[in-house]
């Protein structure tokens, strides 16, 4: 049998009243009395009766859902983001589409078609490791279409930007390892043409540039997905270990990058910290769990979304052009334990 929902017919219907009065009282119309209220109320409870969403968005001429573009939704980090992002939107009524790039920029392009189709009032992303032309999102944006960046941004379109401060996270981690005593750290970072990449190398050179420390090419790796994918990271891993003298101590600009380094030294028999000690930006729950604890730089991820998403709410709400954008930087916060 199909499932057909309640509507103001069948209430009007079974009330004995016409559906322009029903509506009205739903609505708490004041041309409506309290008593014939109190009765559709009544009855509309026990018939599990709900306003149809896209009746309200053609009236509205609003769909009350955003979209939400992140790399993975299984990655620490980016859970506890959309976590933040629903907590705001549930409360001020819109619901959340959430989809994930996988660190692929033509996944990025179809989802966001997709998304625009789908009618959502505005959007949330944090862009691919692959994105580099943004043609898809300057269509929309010069269309008027509401757009926040969070995390990974991109400066070549205004609008409103959540991030951490990416720089000092980096310098708080290798200064951390300077001043643990070690003198040859590399740094595996996402990709160049992300802007956190590039601030978290900037603030591992700028530390290792207090102690008149010039790193070397060869010490610092970039990561096409990010850490996504295990073989790059075994491959950039592999290239430390053959260099000498050899590291003594591996920074990790991301989540998946430092889980997985871990996971590579520990296959080829590095003890952390005795042979190499590593340090990295992770938001797991799970690193007090893990065999040594990992030394992490965490970030308020669940703080940016919700900054993100009253940024993105006030966008779409606004009755007039916004002209003027928040940079929003927030502070990470190293925790120190036996890895490094």
């Amino acid at each position: 049998m199909k499932f057909e929902a309640a509507t103001i017919k069948d209430i009007a219907i079974a009330l004995g009243l016409s559906t322009s009065t029903v509506s009205r009282a739903l609505r708490d119309s004041h041309e409506i009395s309290i008593a014939t209220k109190q009765l559709v109320l009544e009855y509309a409870t026990r018939i599990n009766y709900h306003p149809n969403p896209i009746a309200l968005s053609l009236k509205e001429k609003r769909s009350r859902s955003i979209g939400v573009i992140v790399a993975e939704i299984a990655n620490s980090f980016f859970s506890q983001a959309i976590n933040g992002i629903e907590s705001v939107a549930k409360d001020k009524g819109y619901n959340v589409m959430i989809s994930q790039t996988h660190e692929s920029f033509d996944k990025e392009v179809m989802t966001l078609q997709y998304l625009a189709s789908r009618s959502i009032d505005g959007l949330l992303i944090s862009v691919s490791s692959g994105t580099e032309n943004l043609d898809h999102l300057k269509a929309l944006h010069e269309r008027g279409f509401p757009i926040v960046f969070f995390d990974r941004i991109v400066e070549e379109i205004q609008t409103h930007k959540v991030m951490v401060d990416n720089f000092r996270g980096a310098y708080d981690a290798t200064l951390h390892l300077i001043n643990k005593g070690y003198k040859h750290i590399a740094v595996i970072a996402g990709p160049e043409n992300l802007s956190i990449s590039r601030e978290r190398i900037a603030g591992y050179r700028e530390a290792l540039a207090q102690t008149r420390v010039k790193p070397g090419k060869a010490l610092i790796k970039y990561s096409r997905y990010a850490g996504l994918q295990l073989q790059e990271v075994e491959q950039a891993v592999s290239q430390l270990l053959k260099l000498r003298p050899r590291p003594d101590a591996i920074f990790t600009a991301s989540d998946k990058l430092t889980t997985n380094c871990m996971r590579v030294l520990k296959s080829k028999g590095i003890r952390i910290p005795q042979d190499i000690a590593l340090v990295g930006f992770s938001n797991s729950d799970l690193i007090e769990l893990l065999h040594p604890p990992l030394t992490v730089v965490r970030q308020p991820a669940f703080e940016m979304g919700q900054i993100a998403t009253s940024l993105l709410l006030q966008l779409i709400e606004s009755k007039k052009p916004v002209k003027e954008f928040e940079r929003k930087i927030l502070n990470t916060n190293l925790i120190v334990q036996a890895s490094s």
